[in-house]
């Protein structure tokens, strides 16, 4: 795994809010379920007690890896970049070379990543086959259902 961790100002303002919630609200509230099922009794049969601890773990986490990306984190800013060539945060439209189908993709960190809304991890298979890449360029991309090829249409700025 590299050092930094690259995302936009949003990403990493995100990634923030989120580790203020979770030690906010949320490790606050798992302390009061854990304090209400210890006072059930006896802990080595109390399913509350053993789940909300589980709980506890996973919120802890949580907090870990994101507080670890917060401090490797490279933030980009995608404006003002030329559009020659594929960078991070840059959009992408794209040609499947087989079905015709037109996709736009946004070249984004790892938690910024929402496939729905077109917006990809940089360290996705498509994103690392783009990157560098320039207008008219084809590219081969293994993907899991296989091998697509992609005729680069337009780089713009997002």
């Amino acid at each position: 795994m590299s050092d930094r961790v690259p995302m936009t100002q949003g990403g990493y303002d995100n990634l923030q809010s989120e580790v203020k919630r979770l030690k906010s609200e949320e490790r606050p509230a798992i302390v009061k379920e854990i304090e209400l099922a210890r006072a059930h009794g006896d802990l080595s049969e109390n399913a509350e007690y053993h789940a909300a601890k589980e709980k506890q773990g996973l919120i802890e986490g949580r907090i870990r890896a994101m507080e670890d990306r917060i401090a490797r984190a490279q933030i980009i800013d995608p404006k003002g970049q030329t559009t020659d060539k594929i960078r991070f945060g840059h959009c992408v439209d794209l040609e499947d070379s087989d079905s015709g189908e037109r996709v736009t993709y946004t070249l984004l960190g790892e938690e910024e990543a929402d496939v729905a809304n077109g917006c990809i991890s940089v360290s996705s298979p498509v994103a690392r086959a783009l990157l560098g890449k320039e207008v008219g360029d084809s590219v081969r991309v293994h993907v899991p259902k296989g091998t697509r090829e992609f005729e680069i249409l337009e780089i713009r700025s997002s």
